[in-house]
């Protein structure tokens, strides 16, 4: 019986050692951005460049070939209607820099590019497959590119205030296009629905106009929320693509808000993370009703990014990583194998005919890489909804078909040996 039970208090502390957050192997370093691509997860350095782990944070190796700016301060990745993968490095001095094969080797791109301090960036997809990549600058001024980066174009009518854009964001408008959001640093938020060429101002009830952070999350419950975490009053949200904004700091520390983290869209889930310059990761289970900390064994409070991948959440900080389980922190992240789907499956898009957005639902019985990509009637590649890494579960993904004509397309799920494929009607 003494046995058992000195057993089992040695096991409870170490469960209770391990619940907690825990330093990786270098970069030892700030930790100014991060990046997931399937099983790659990247990470932007202060003076070291760019760092990449394949396996989940464990170890990390330099990628630095063509890097000639290591002050790596913004991330941004897309994919091509072919599958490729094209990676964004935005720097302090050097513009940005284009990765086509995970980061062995990079290429400067700054045609057009007149301001070389690139502060973030910001992806939106359009209904023929192009892509528009948005960076924003020091200089409050905004830069777009639809050429994966070759040029650029300088995008400041209505960014009057002379401060720097902190932070991009975009939300799909449901009709036509994109909402664009720039959080500035003293301007507060400017909105753009027609992809940068003009801005306005949507600051009503945001009391602080120095915006250090954005991060959109949607579900069927709450709808899309837009937070915006400030220098000096904590996070704000909106639920009205801007138009009016709420202060939402209930147990938050008085602390500047540097960085987001939310899981991503499709999980359902109401979990938002919040890193703070100097108070440590705050948790709100909420939508940002309320806010806790979880910092039971990190070091260094000082959150200038955060990323979720797979069931991991990490926090870079002044002096290096930093991961820790989700499912210590969220309930559910880690689902109950009873309920987990017990196959693969691609169900029919709802509504279907739709115009312009329609919902695919899908669900996987096994951890792995996911792709659904959409094909015109020749069989052409017009859109990849989905390309990344996902844990066993249920999902849905948005597909907007604003500027496609109407008529017949085909969408493609495949993971591991599935595959399966459907048709959807766009009817406008």
């Amino acid at each position: 019986m003494y046995k058992k039970l000195l057993f089992l208090i040695v096991l409870f502390f170490i469960v209770a050692l391990n619940a907690q957050w825990i330093q990786t192997a270098e970069p030892y370093t700030n930790i100014n951005c991060f990046a997931v691509s399937g099983k790659n997860l990247f990470a932007g350095t202060n003076g070291g460049g760019v760092y990449i782990s394949t396996n989940n944070g464990s170890s990390w190796t330099v990628i630095n070939s063509g890097l000639t700016n290591s002050d790596v301060t913004s991330f941004a990745i897309t994919y091509s209607g072919t599958g490729d993968t094209n990676i964004f490095a935005g720097t302090a001095g050097s513009s940005v820099f284009l990765s086509t094969n995970s980061g062995s080797s990079w290429t400067v791109i700054n045609s057009g590019l007149t301001n070389s301090d690139v502060t973030s960036f910001a992806i939106a997809y359009s209904g023929t497959g192009d892509t528009n990549i948005f960076a924003g600058t020091a200089g409050s001024s905004v830069f777009l590119s639809t050429n994966s980066g070759s040029s650029w174009a300088w995008l400041n009518t209505g960014l009057t205030r002379p401060s720097y854009v902190t932070s991009l964001a975009v939300i799909p408008s449901g009709t036509a296009g994109t909402n664009l959001f720039a959080g500035t640093d003293g301007g507060g938020m400017y909105l753009s629905t027609d992809n940068g060429l003009s801005w306005t101002t949507v600051n009503t009830g945001l009391t602080d106009v120095v915006v250090q952070s954005l991060a959109v999350s949607s579900t069927e419950t709450t709808g899309t929320n837009l937070f915006a975490g400030t220098w000096y009053n904590g996070v704000f949200l909106s639920t009205n693509n801007g138009s009016s904004w709420t202060e939402i700091d209930s147990g938050l520390a008085n602390s500047p808000i540097l960085s987001f983290a939310a899981l991503p869209t499709g999980t359902g889930s109401t979990n938002i993370f919040a890193g703070t310059n100097g108070s440590g990761v705050y948790l709100s289970t909420n939508n940002g009703s309320g806010w806790t900390a979880v910092n039971t064994g990190l070091t260094n409070t000082y959150i200038l990014s955060l990323v979720i991948s797979g069931t991991n959440i990490f926090a870079g900080t002044e002096d290096g990583l930093w991961m820790r389980p989700l499912s210590e922190l969220i309930t559910g992240v880690t689902p109950n194998q009873n309920n987990l789907p017990k196959s693969y499956s691609l169900q029919q898009n709802y509504p279907n005919p739709f115009n312009p957005s329609t919902t695919i639902n899908y669900a996987i019985s096994k951890s792995g890489l996911v792709t659904i990509k959409v094909y015109d009637i020749i069989g052409r590649k017009i859109r990849t909804l989905v390309n990344e890494e996902k844990a066993a579960g249920n999902y849905s993904v948005l597909f907007y078909g604003s500027n496609l004509p109407s008529g017949v397309y085909y969408y493609r799920m495949q993971s591991g040996s599935f595959f399966e494929t459907k048709k959807l009607i766009l009817l406008k």
